[in-house]
């Protein structure tokens, strides 16, 4: 990022090096080999991890080794002060378990129980863990599979993998603490995820939600109230590099002649600029002499109602919601913005967390239709191959998802790959665009024009494609499924996607298939979906979302990730033997993490 987006700093993470605390020989044997446990896991997260906008993430040793009470609190003390919002408690040794252990109410919380025969780190891995549970503060525990000698500083990978999971997942639950969620409009058309609840978003994720009618873009576009130098040059940005594709969408009478169309890139090129400005502030404003403008909402995400009373109107939010969530625009090569499509704040959340865990660009999609093998023969005279064999999920929305979601940055292998923007390239940003053509807006759902993106997954990108939802009595929900972008052959893909709309950007998506029965075959994913979008994150991150979504106490209903690689807080055991059925009682017991 160019500029600091949100109030306050990135959360750090605290490293608690805990000891036994008898002195006299024991504590002093211990305190070197104690502090290059902390140190060790400090070089790994700060080596590995990156705060979304490019730096290393921080993390924060406790001033001393924790034996007693008091060192707890000194160590509470400067962690608060640090902005510490996830801790790490290390040792290769007995500790005096309620006196040492972390008892803030917010702060996410980890054990590293060192495994060793010399000193019994498992013990107090154990007894700690107890405690936590007895008390109602869960931990996730971390204990290596393999017994290590004592004065190792190796971390083993299994020990790395854990580490890195749970500091991932925590930093994203501690950088949503405190930011906004911006509706831009209210409900679009009925739809429930847009219907934002206030109370999900402070009681779980400890975020407020804002709200502006869509009036205010108009208002600032009439008063002027945007960085007029800005705008310039994003237009001439947009005609070099968002290529005008024919209209092969509208009626004769429903076409729009240049100049019409013109007016409308000035228009949905000048909304960007606004609707960004909303979301994060703009000092630029301030100097213009709008300084209640210039603070913005403090928005980590947001939504944008569109359909239909702006639509039926105005020039539509397609551009801007594109663009924002792609990784470059006309300023360069830049982290994306988190902005969902008809203000679906829950499709929005599960962006959220995509974005948080992997700090890339996030796919925006409609679920749309299910092709099974025999539909596709029948429609096309051709058989599915590869990937594709068993049928496929059309991922298709209005022209607004991410320029990223054309798969046209590469990993080092060559293949199709969403990268964080500071490893994105100049000629993967362009490669992007120029698989991108923009085409005049279906008039007959966006009245008032404006431009829709259209481009074509490229096929063989692991991907993860995520809804969170909101039920009644439950509360809410994650959904999860692993899986691959697929390519069809060219006649094949033509013709499937001029049934839908052949003006808007597809994703061919094939889930994984395991035994269980939403995920016996493609259709089972379709038909138990349970909402009409979905969040497309590449690569496979299904078990980062369910440690990330135990933090947040939101139970996943639907998941294809091995049960081998399920990581949730140690007292999730006490809840029963069958995993999923453990994690909704435990999320029921335990409630939401910022309840009140």
């Amino acid at each position: 990022m160019t500029a600091k987006r949100f109030q306050g700093q990135w959360p750090k993470i605290g490293i608690r090096p805990t000891i036994d605390g008898r002195m006299g020989g024991v504590r002093e044997s211990l305190e070197t080999q104690t502090m290059n446990m902390a140190k060790s896991v400090v070089s790994l997260l700060t080596s590995t991890l990156k705060y979304p906008d490019g730096s290393p993430v921080e993390c924060v040793i406790a001033d001393s080794t924790i034996g007693r009470v008091a060192e707890s609190a000194a160590c509470a003390e400067k962690f608060r002060k640090e902005g510490v919002g996830v801790t790490i408690t290390v040792t290769p040794c007995w500790c005096y378990g309620s006196e040492t252990m972390d008892m803030e109410q917010h702060t996410v919380k980890a054990v590293w129980g060192f495994n060793g025969t010399e000193r019994p780190g498992a013990v107090y891995l154990a007894a700690v863990l107890a405690g936590h549970a007895q008390k109602g503060l869960p931990a996730f525990g971390i204990y290596g599979r393999d017994v290590q000698d004592a004065g190792t500083t190796e971390i083993p990978a299994d020990v790395k993998e854990k580490l890195l999971r749970f500091a991932k997942a925590g930093l994203a639950v501690a950088t949503m603490r405190g930011k906004s969620y911006l509706s831009i409009g209210a409900v679009c058309m009925g739809i429930a995820g847009s219907i934002v609840n206030t109370d999900f978003f402070e009681d779980y994720l400890g975020m407020r939600c804002e709200g502006v009618d869509e009036v205010e873009i108009i208002r600032r576009m009439t008063e002027g109230i945007y960085d007029k130098e800005e705008y310039e040059k994003a237009l001439i940005w947009a005609k070099a590099n968002c290529k005008e594709g024919e209209d092969n969408i509208n009626r004769a009478d429903l076409k729009k002649d240049q100049a019409g169309r013109d007016k409308d890139w000035e228009f949905i090129v000048k909304m960007t600029l606004i609707v960004r400005d909303l979301m994060i502030g703009n000092p630029k404003l301030k100097e213009m002499g709008f300084g209640e403008e210039a603070l913005g909402h403090n928005a980590i995400a947001g939504g944008f109602q569109g359909q239909r009373q702006w639509t039926d109107f105005y020039a539509n939010g397609d551009f801007t919601e594109a663009i924002l969530n792609s990784s470059f625009d006309w300023t360069g090569i830049r982290s994306p913005y988190i902005l969902a499509t008809e203000n679906d704040a829950l499709n929005g959340t599960a962006m959220l967390f995509g974005y948080l865990l992997t700090n890339t660009a996030q796919i925006f999609a409609d679920v749309r239709t299910y092709w099974s093998p025999e539909a596709v023969e029948r429609v096309t005279g051709k058989k599915l191959e590869g990937l594709a064999s068993a049928g496929m999920i059309h991922l298709i929305n209005s022209g607004a998802a991410t320029l990223d979601g054309s798969g046209c940055q590469n990993d080092k292998d060559g293949k199709p790959t969403m990268k964080p923007f500071w490893n994105i390239t100049e000629a993967e940003a362009k490669a992007c665009l120029d698989a991108t053509t923009w085409m005049p807006a279906n008039r007959e759902y966006f009245r008032g024009g404006g431009f829709s993106s259209k481009f074509l997954t490229r096929g063989g990108m692991p991907c993860t494609m995520v809804r969170l939802n909101l039920v009644k009595g439950l509360g809410p929900v994650l959904q999860i499924a692993e899986g691959w972008t697929v390519d069809l052959d060219p006649a094949v893909h033509k013709i499937l996607d001029e049934r839908t709309d052949k003006g808007w950007p597809t994703t061919w998506f094939v889930p994984r298939l395991t035994d269980d029965s939403n995920f016996k075959d493609v259709y089972s994913v379709m038909n138990n979906w349970g909402a009409n979008h979905g969040s497309i994150s590449c690569g496979h991150i299904g078990a980062d979302l369910i440690t990330l979504a135990s933090m947040l106490r939101i139970p996943v209903c639907m998941h294809n990730v091995s049960s081998d690689n399920i990581y949730r807080p140690s007292s999730w055991n006490a809840f029963g033997m069958d995993k999923e059925s453990a994690d909704y009682r435990a999320c029921q017991t335990y409630g939401p993490l910022y309840k009140k």
